[in-house]
């Protein structure tokens, strides 16, 4: 009898590979998170499952630059000793993540315009977060099944 280990090997991931199978699987939570949303939450809609595919997409897409923007300035203030500079990092960081939500809201907006309702800010803060975690459980239960010794006979 052939055991199951022996079919498998070890493959090596392209950069360009890499960032396709991050973008695919984060824009696949997003479609599922805001799906759901869709169903349980009554201020946020979207007219159709194509659009909360597009949705997704976009949403993706300003994360990525949120979160960019939060790790240059982040970086810069960290290049700086001190604790008003510490302080500042803070601030900053908080204050992006912050406005980047009303950002998100308009820019949502504009592309899709009475076709998604994301809700108010409030629902946006929790759909964000919702997303966040969404996509770090995946991540961490990704990663922890690749931490086990394969079993040998």
């Amino acid at each position: 009898m052939e055991h199951a280990n022996q079919n498998t090997r070890d493959v090596t991931i392209t950069r360009r590979q890499g960032i396709y199978i991050s973008w695919a699987k984060d824009v696949l939570i997003y479609i599922v998170v805001l799906n759901l949303f869709v169903e349980y939450a009554a201020n946020i809609v979207i007219d159709s499952f194509t659009i909360s595919i597009f949705t997704a997409i976009v949403l993706k897409i300003l994360l990525e630059i949120v979160f960019k923007f939060e790790h240059l300035v982040g970086d810069f203030f960290k290049a700086r000793p001190g604790k008003v500079s510490n302080f500042l990092r803070i601030i900053s960081m908080w204050l992006i993540l912050f406005l980047s939500k009303f950002l998100i809201l308009e820019v949502i907006d504009i592309i899709f315009g009475e076709h998604v309702e994301l809700g108010k800010f409030l629902d946006v803060i929790i759909l964000v977060i919702t997303l966040m975690v969404a996509r770090e459980l995946f991540d961490r239960i990704y990663l922890s099944l690749g931490e086990r010794e394969p079993e040998t006979n």
